[in-house]
């Protein structure tokens, strides 16, 4: 999921200073599942706006803000009403509602990574960048792209001690070793000693786009 986090209150304050009518809108996607932007979250800071500030703040959610034919169906008869739209939506989210409407869209949330949930352990961790180049059959679904602080693709660097990275103080794990212990596992030990050629950013060069053809 893209994982996200709301702006601090001040900062998301002075974005709508001088608007008087403001739509807050909310994403039943990703932001939802991390009770950041969804509709209840949409809802509290629609009321937060109107107590604090004194201005009109309507509140809403789509199902998902970064497609934009349910942005334009669901928004296009009530967008004239506001003075702007305030977005807790990711970064891809805030950028399709602002392509189809002329009014501000601004963000009240931060976009941080991809990542995954983990319910037990109350944490996001970021698993992929995205890069346009997967290699996880190669490293045991383990990306160290993502997960080696150094981003290194043919083992671990000298300063990991006892499976912990050094960067961060060797409180988080090296993904190197981690590889390494779940390729021993499942019996692939082979995969590790092969050599693996150097990253091709060309692949993640901003900014990016790609057909979508439909089945």
């Amino acid at each position: 999921m893209i994982v996200t986090e709301r702006k601090e209150i001040e900062e998301i304050f002075n974005s709508i200073k001088g608007y008087k009518k403001i739509l807050v809108l909310g994403c039943n996607g990703c932001t939802a599942v991390q009770n950041v932007g969804g509709e209840k979250q949409a809802e509290e800071l629609a009321l937060l706006i109107k107590l604090k500030l004194g201005v009109v703040a309507d509140f809403s959610s789509l199902l998902r803000q970064c497609e934009r034919e349910i942005v334009a169906e669901e928004l296009s008869n009530k967008i004239n009403e506001y003075d702007c739209i305030l977005s807790l939506a990711c970064g891809a989210g805030v950028q399709t509602v602002a392509e189809l409407f002329d009014l501000p869209v601004l963000p009240a949330s931060n976009t941080m990574f991809i990542g995954s949930h983990s319910r037990e352990l109350s944490i996001l961790q970021e698993k992929c960048i995205a890069c346009g180049d997967c290699i996880l059959a190669l490293t045991a679904g383990i990306c160290p792209k993502a997960r080696c602080a150094k981003g290194l693709l043919n083992g671990p660097c000298g300063g990991q001690y006892q499976g912990k990275c050094e960067v961060g103080g060797y409180t988080k794990p090296c993904a190197w070793v981690q590889i390494w212990e779940r390729l021993k596992k499942q019996g692939r030990l082979e995969i590790f000693k092969e050599f693996r050629l150097l990253a091709d950013y060309r692949k993640s060069s901003s900014p990016r786009e790609m057909r979508w053809e439909y089945i």
